[in-house]
């Protein structure tokens, strides 16, 4: 246990997810390693690459001196560079030497987080590699290990967890998202509101408001009249959140009530990740 409850569900949905993809990946024959994830570009070797390198870094491990090939399409972005030294050095790495060095990982990184004392405002090395609390670094870390569980998941064909702890903390988060994409990138009017009614495993109801002043705010309180009411279910809504499908793919999983060109364009910039 940690000495704040603040960062204990963090540490608990990081523990649940990251044991999830250890189990899924240990009994794998090494072909399947090579499978593609809903990752643009990345197998399954990449994705497990991925999550054992930005806890390496959260260990304080410092990051691999390696330089990227000038072929990998799927690198556009700063970011994405940043993202894919961690995956390509370990490109070529046997599934043996995955599974181990993830099981190494996960236990230094189960200890520290087991012996976590430091104040949940401290300023640590985030999963970015910039500068946040840590208590907002151990949230961002439990929210990108459930998403790449279930990235695996889909890779693998073996649905589960949907409703595991991770997944609230990445409802709580994307959640936390919906003003901008209804506010800024959608263009809802003045005086305006969105309902998302998300059923499922994990089910919600959230109204998002524009004021006067076109800023959108969330709460779960429902809405008298409101533009646009978006139905659909916790895994479609989780995905098209998270950018690991389009909205022209699922639209028969998404009920749009209202005006329908709101409704479209909040499909369109749902996605606040990838």
């Amino acid at each position: 246990m940690t000495v704040h409850p603040s960062i204990q569900t963090y540490a608990d949905s990081w523990t649940h997810s990251v044991e999830a993809i250890s189990e899924l990946v240990t009994p794998l024959a090494e072909g399947s390693w090579n499978l593609a994830t809903p990752c643009p570009g990345w197998s399954v070797r990449d994705l497990v690459s991925h999550v054992i390198g930005l806890d390496c870094e959260m260990l304080g491990d410092p990051r691999p001196i390696h330089t990227l090939p000038r072929d990998l399409y799927h690198v556009q972005t700063e970011l994405q560079r940043y993202m894919e030294v961690q995956v390509d050095v370990r490109r070529h790495h046997t599934a043996p030497e995955m599974t181990a060095e993830l099981e190494y990982t996960i236990i230094r990184r189960s200890r520290q987080l087991r012996n976590e004392s430091r104040d949940p405002q401290t300023q640590v090395r985030g999963p970015l590699g910039n500068q946040e609390p840590l208590e907002e670094a151990l949230r961002k870390r439990a929210f990108d290990v459930w998403v790449h569980e279930q990235d695996l998941r889909t890779a693998l064909d073996t649905p589960a967890n949907l409703d595991s702890p991770g997944a609230y903390v990445a409802r709580d988060i994307l959640i936390s998202g919906l003003p901008k994409v209804v506010a800024k990138q959608a263009g809802a009017p003045v005086n305006s509101a969105v309902v998302f009614d998300v059923g499922g495993p994990v089910d919600f109801l959230r109204t998002v408001r524009i004021d006067a002043d076109g800023r959108g705010t969330v709460d779960n309180a429902p809405s008298l009249g409101p533009a646009v009411t978006l139905a659909l279910d916790w895994e479609t809504f989780y995905k098209l959140c998270c950018g690991r499908v389009k909205p022209g793919s699922v639209r028969d999983r998404v009920k749009a009530d209202g005006d329908q060109e709101l409704a479209e364009a909040i499909l369109r910039n749902l996605a606040m990740t990838v």
